[in-house]
């Protein structure tokens, strides 16, 4: 089964670009409105409009409140959302398909010359 925001919830995302680096959602939606199950790689979130919405993922919840132009990076999850607000919500999702660098190895002294 997938778990494509765009597949399990086509009435509120949609994809506005897409290359071999990144993908472009645009998501809206309105108040009461609920996103089914899905996940997002890592990602930029830039609203283009103010809301309030409760994020439930791995069995917790978070009541989030976002303004207008307030960009955030959301890590790599599964999750599903709802609008708990009296707004209609309007998002971009900026997802990256390339794979988070490796971390640096430690070093145990000064390098060689």
């Amino acid at each position: 089964m997938s778990t494509d925001p765009v597949l399990v919830s086509p009435e509120l995302y949609r994809v506005i670009f897409e290359n071999d680096r990144v993908r472009v959602l645009e998501y809206r939606d309105k108040p009461g409105d609920r996103t089914r199950p899905h996940d997002h790689p890592d990602s930029v979130m830039y609203p283009l409009a103010s809301f309030r919405r409760r994020i439930t993922s791995g069995g917790r919840q978070v009541e989030v409140e976002l303004t207008a132009g307030q960009v955030r990076w959301v890590g790599a999850q599964e999750h599903e959302g709802e609008n708990i607000g009296d707004t209609d919500s309007h998002a971009l999702f900026i997802e990256l398909k390339e794979p988070a660098p490796a971390p640096a190895a430690p070093t145990l002294g000064p390098s060689a010359p």
